[in-house]
């Protein structure tokens, strides 16, 4: 019996998925009874046992199947790769883009531009894996992605091959006779400390951003609402239950009419949008098209020599964000 590519991935699926065999399959959507049955094909093919048991769950890697799980990592990579060369090659214009998105991306700042994409590519079908501002992606999903784009606050850069794309800050959004509305200037961390806060859920772990300089300034912020997205932030902002600190990407016309806006402290440290590659993958001429409508800065063969391993010494520095 065959090792097929579908017993492969599943094998990697099921590691990632910490042993979970029904979280593997979601991931691939498949069903469980289907993910275990590629998983005993595979060891049934292979020789060996993959995985150690405990009854009827899987609990480890075995030495061989540690091994076993690297070649089938490598050889993922190298279909993917080679299915992408062959598009390239012949000027593709179909199949499907996977990318995987904070919601605040997915939104306000992917859709005019992957309009624009379509209109190169007018059959090409985007799969859109949309996260929470400041979820992880799990490796593996970095692998069935063409790309990740993810943000960090300050100097911190993400695991893997990131490019810098641009930069943006937070502000602050409050009701037109709110006090803070009057501010002559930004809004001092002091200032922010005193009013309820609605934000992202993300600035409430103890390594934010907003908790690292609002500690250093002497003060802490007082959560009055979280949320993983903009767009229920706002909603939460204007209801009145806080002030709302959010991304000015996601801000359009009809927020300048409801909300005062006000630019935040300078010691807030501007974000950086960031694409991560998939690692060792022969890119889609899509994926660097809508990477370059991104960042033009950026420039086409660069990126596809730095998916193979090949960085530059400097990215072009990132511009600051520009609403379309």
């Amino acid at each position: 019996m065959a090792v097929t590519l579908t017993g492969l991935r599943c094998l990697v699926e099921i590691v990632e998925a910490n042993f979970n065999i029904s979280s593997a399959g979601q991931a691939m959507h498949l069903s469980q009874p289907c993910v275990s049955r590629s998983l005993k094909q595979v060891e049934e093919s292979l020789g060996f046992r993959v995985f150690t048991r405990h009854g009827r769950n899987l609990v480890s890697v075995t030495p061989a199947g540690m091994e076993a799980i690297e070649v089938a990592k490598r050889v993922i990579r190298d279909i993917d790769g080679l299915r992408n060369f062959a598009a390239n090659t012949r000027g593709d214009t179909t199949g499907e883009l996977a990318i995987a998105a904070p919601q605040t991306y997915a939104l306000y700042v992917l859709p005019p531009l992957l309009g624009k994409l379509r209109e190169r590519y007018p059959e090409l079908s985007v799969r859109m894996h949309t996260l929470g501002d400041g979820e992880r992606v799990r490796p593996s999903e970095h692998n069935r992605c063409d790309v990740v784009i993810a943000s960090t606050a300050g100097d911190d850069v993400p695991e893997g091959i990131a490019v810098p794309l641009f930069r943006w800050t937070r502000v602050v959004l409050v009701g037109k006779n709110h006090p803070l509305a009057q501010s002559a200037g930004p809004v001092a961390l002091r200032e922010l400390a005193r009013w309820p806060l609605v934000t992202y859920e993300a600035a409430r772990q103890p390594g934010s951003s907003l908790n690292r300089v609002m500690a250093a300034a002497g003060v802490t912020p007082q959560f009055a609402c979280s949320a993983h997205d903009a767009a229920t932030i706002k909603a939460y902002a204007l209801a009145g239950l806080g002030v709302g600190l959010v991304a000015e990407i996601s801000l359009g016309r009809a927020d300048y009419h409801q909300f005062a806006v006000v630019p935040m402290d300078v010691s807030l440290p501007d974000c950086t949008a960031w694409a991560v590659l998939p690692r060792g993958r022969v890119l889609r001429n899509a994926t660097i098209e809508l990477i370059r409508l991104l960042a033009p800065q950026l420039d086409a063969d660069a990126l596809r020599r730095a998916s193979q391993g090949e960085l530059p010494e400097h990215w072009p520095e990132p511009p600051h964000y520009r609403c379309n």
